[in-house]
């Protein structure tokens, strides 16, 4: 980071005076190296640090007894699976708060958004996680790479795929599912009026970072967000973004608390199309 000034001095500034930071944004912007940076920052003060990681609690949805009803099709998580997560990290978040006051302790998680992947987190709702979310201590940080980092992070994608240095590279998405991603962002950036109809079929559009970082800043509107425009490539060689050298404690569900939370989304959304809907409206206001 000693390359990138702007980069570090942010990070620093999330350390010092943070108690929740969130990663926003799409699969291969740069969100876990981020992550892996800041965490090490923080333990440096002397912090405790929490982690919050769709990668990781998901899984634990799925293999509870309910969970196994909704097998992931085609490598794609079920979307009561998805439905069941966000619930469950709102009040998570409202529990981890209230057991841990002050600033010795800092949670840092990962919220990808898009497909209904913890868009509850940038949704205001009537519950004891809403003070917690809305409050000035907690960030959400829009990562932006650059056109040119952007496709770097794309070969290095591939590249990690076919020789992981860390078992959770060989579930991070592939470069034609970032690119496909991309796509489904265009359409929604259409969705919400924030990019020109007229530009073009969705799969013309390259990776635009002022579309990007527009449609995050609207699905954030009501937090206290912050875009990161990021140029330099970070040194990863022989590195990878999931392996921490310092202790840290991940959030995640008990079995109990994947049954209910499951339990929840299926009473709420009866049949398939509701869950469907539901899916397919997650940039949309509740």
């Amino acid at each position: 980071m000693g390359e990138d000034p702007p980069l570090l001095a942010a990070l620093d500034a999330l350390a010092r005076e943070a108690r929740l930071v969130f990663f926003a944004g799409l699969p291969g912007t740069g969100k876990s190296l981020l992550i892996h940076q800041l965490a090490h920052l923080v333990h440096a003060r002397g912090r405790r640090v929490h982690l919050l990681q769709w990668d990781v609690a998901r899984p634990l949805f799925e293999e509870c007894g309910p969970g196994r009803r909704y097998p992931q099709e085609r490598g794609i998580t079920h979307g009561v699976i998805r439905l069941a997560v966000g619930r469950w990290a709102r009040a998570a978040l409202a529990r981890w708060h209230a057991e841990h006051p002050g600033l010795e302790d800092l949670l840092i998680g990962e919220t990808p958004f898009v497909g209904h992947r913890l868009i509850e987190l940038a949704r205001p709702w009537p519950d004891e996680a809403e003070s917690v979310l809305s409050a000035e201590w907690t960030r959400f940080v829009i990562p932006v790479p650059s056109r040119a980092l952007r496709a770097h992070l794309e070969a290095e994608r591939g590249r990690r795929a076919e020789a992981p240095l860390h078992s959770r590279e060989r579930e991070d998405a592939l470069p034609e599912v970032l690119r496909d991603l991309w796509r489904q962002l265009v359409a929604v950036a259409r969705a919400l009026g924030l990019a020109d109809p007229a530009a073009g079929p969705d799969d013309d559009i390259p990776y635009d970072p002022a579309i990007y970082q527009r449609v995050y800043e609207r699905l954030l509107a009501r937090r206290h967000a912050q875009a990161l425009p990021l140029h330099t490539r970070l040194p990863t060689e022989g590195l990878s973004a999931y392996d921490f050298r310092i202790p840290t404690a991940d959030l995640v569900p008990t079995e109990e608390d994947a049954a209910r939370f499951i339990g929840e989304i299926e009473a709420a959304y009866p049949d398939p199309e509701a869950v469907a809907r539901e899916i397919d409206g997650w940039y949309a206001p509740p």
